[in-house]
């Protein structure tokens, strides 16, 4: 863990356009925040703390393992400004908090850090000595112990945080019967292509695509991308995860959900398409069609997604496409991923990712 500072007008133009305005109703509030939470007024939350790329100008391939993570403590209007506000958190000691600084005048306190990328991370603020957590991070977990701590993670993060693992499974599995990869030449690209990666690869960017059991870690993406940037749809998931198990299970009770034929997923999926699935409570979750819309567009999301966000792993995603497309005249592709790619992804000195 190091320490940087990356200057006021970072954490400004970091900061300013989510956290100045003064919301009066709770625009951002999906029922996931109790009334008068200060979460609920605040736009795009889940950009809360701030993790963005690191590179120290010098070693950006090296650089390209860490993320530079910036916590913000934001005093609201008709609060005073505390005397001193630190972290704490399993990034650092937590026996030595990392005060925060005041930024260019404005009522924010700021501190940024290089952690390695793919963790999972808790933390809370030291406010005038007192615990507390963040304010605005809508990402929070309960540790053993029953206290309460706010959460982020690192890019390339393949650690399960939201789901569970009976309903990974059953992500795995339904996923599986949308994306292309699961035909016969989707499954022998994929096979080639993770089977020609070079060592120095493997140990890379490339170094977690064999810790998924899913093609291109689709369901990893969609595990992270709830529990931050579309966590306002982790309830359709929780709702019609349940729902369809339940469902599978009652049309063939022989099998876990995992082994069952591709047949049976097929039909259900045809009758969420339609809003017509015999078992589904709709009392529970009225629309199966509308959370079948929610599945896809994620599930291609993830695949063809920048492989930081937890899919298109060691951008497989993007080299189906590059060979996908190709001029019929040249047998060049048409999709050359790698000419606009920060390094050590892709060919591209100018993008940091």
């Amino acid at each position: 863990m190091q320490v940087i500072d990356r200057g006021d007008n970072y954490i400004l133009g970091n900061c300013s356009k989510y956290l100045a305005r003064a919301f009066s109703d709770p625009r951002h509030n999906y029922g996931q925040f109790q009334a008068g939470d200060v979460r609920s007024f605040i736009a795009e939350n889940w950009r809360f703390s701030v993790v963005d790329a690191w590179a120290d100008g010098t070693n950006f391939i090296p650089d390209y393992a860490l993320n530079a993570v910036t916590f913000v403590y934001p005093v609201f209007p008709g609060t005073a400004m505390p005397s001193a506000v630190s972290v704490i958190g399993t990034f650092s000691n937590l026996f030595d908090p990392l005060p925060l600084r005041q930024v260019a005048g404005e009522p924010f306190l700021a501190l940024s850090v290089v952690l390695p990328k793919g963790r999972v991370y808790t933390y809370q603020f030291m406010v005038d000595g007192m615990p507390a957590l963040d304010p605005v991070n809508p990402q929070r977990v309960v540790l053993d112990n029953g206290q309460t701590w706010s959460r982020f993670f690192t890019d390339l993060c393949t650690i399960p945080i939201t789901f569970e693992d009976w309903e990974l499974t059953l992500l795995d599995r339904m996923t599986q019967r949308i994306l292309p990869f699961q035909t016969d030449p989707g499954q022998n690209f994929l096979r080639r292509y993770y089977d020609a990666l070079t060592n120095s690869q493997k140990e890379t960017q490339f170094a977690r695509a064999f810790r998924l059991d899913e093609p291109v870690g689709v369901v990893n993406f969609i595990d992270k991308l709830v529990a931050r940037q579309e966590i306002h749809r982790l309830a359709d998931y929780k709702l019609c995860l349940v729902q369809i198990d339940a469902v599978l299970r009652s049309r063939y009770p022989y099998a876990e959900p995992a082994d069952m034929p591709d047949q049976v997923y097929d039909d259900l999926y045809g009758q969420m398409a339609t809003d017509n699935v015999p078992g589904w409570d709709t009392s529970a979750y009225d629309s199966p069609a509308f959370f079948l819309k929610i599945l896809r567009r994620h599930a291609y999301e993830g695949a063809f997604a920048h492989p930081k966000y937890g899919g298109n792993v060691g951008a497989a995603g993007w080299a189906y496409l590059e060979g996908r497309f190709t001029d019929p005249a040249t047998d060049a592709t048409l999709f050359n991923w790698e000419r606009i790619m920060e390094k050590p992804l892709g060919d591209s000195s100018d993008y940091r990712g």
